[in-house]
């Protein structure tokens, strides 16, 4: 089965528009597309696999300590009352190992809340975000998300 992310990391069939917003050892972050939201990251394992379990433990580790420096970051830049975290990798195309951390507005409507986000991946339900902002944005957040040291990521 073909898989998207492969394709999208080895510049075959780039998912985002925008640029990585950052590169690891072993996790690149980028900005879903399409989308009806700024904020929307998703971290992508730069190698192959389905499943947690076959994650290393250095790769487990840069994989806290980004979710943790994201989550700042999109707090910092964008006020977000939370931020969502989800890991599936069960979409058609889609097996390889990703994490969606998603900013949470305070004034999010109601059915939106929880895993019914996911409807602002669903372009037939409303206009995504255009190529040139996905592109701005990643932009912004890669002036601001720092190389890593033991803690944290963000500068």
């Amino acid at each position: 089965m073909e898989c998207y992310s492969c394709m999208s990391i080895s510049g075959e069939r780039r998912i985002s528009p925008g640029p990585t917003i950052y590169e690891g050892k072993y996790w690149y972050v980028e900005h879903a597309y399409p989308v009806r939201m700024k904020g929307w990251l998703v971290l992508v394992l730069k190698r192959h696999a389905e499943a947690l379990h076959e994650l290393s433990s250095e790769e487990c580790v840069e994989l806290g300590v980004l979710q943790g420096a994201v989550a700042k970051l999109l707090h910092a830049e964008m006020g977000t009352q939370k931020e969502y975290t989800m890991c599936f990798a069960e979409a058609e195309y889609f097996n390889h190992i990703h994490f969606h951390i998603v900013a949470k507005a305070h004034d999010l409507p109601h059915e939106l809340r929880g895993p019914r986000i996911f409807a602002m991946l669903k372009t037939d339900e409303g206009e995504p975000l255009t190529p040139e902002e996905i592109a701005e944005y990643c932009n912004l957040l890669k002036s601001k998300l720092r190389a890593p040291n033991k803690t944290s990521l963000h500068g």
